[in-house]
């Protein structure tokens, strides 16, 4: 991890079109302003591991939905 010391109007640059600046420190609350392109994904943290969840749930057929689609391709011989 890369720990820098940044003050109030001063940015960080990550690759060559991301900008990070520290809009404003008050006690132990910072506000950030991040300039990216629209293609970059920017999420808070806790927002990004809700997001991978829920695709992860969503990607996780139940045991039910497996044998419906089995049924599906495979009916029986009549």
């Amino acid at each position: 991890m890369l720990v820098l010391t940044r003050r109030s109007g001063e940015s960080v640059m990550i690759g060559n079109d991301v900008v990070i600046t520290v809009l404003e420190a008050r006690g132990d609350v910072i506000r950030l302003g991040i300039q990216a392109p629209r293609d970059v994904q920017v999420h808070r943290e806790e927002v990004y591991r809700e997001l991978q969840a829920s695709n992860r749930e969503a990607a996780s057929p139940t045991q039910d939905e497996v044998q419906a689609v089995s049924d599906l391709l495979n009916p029986p011989a009549t």
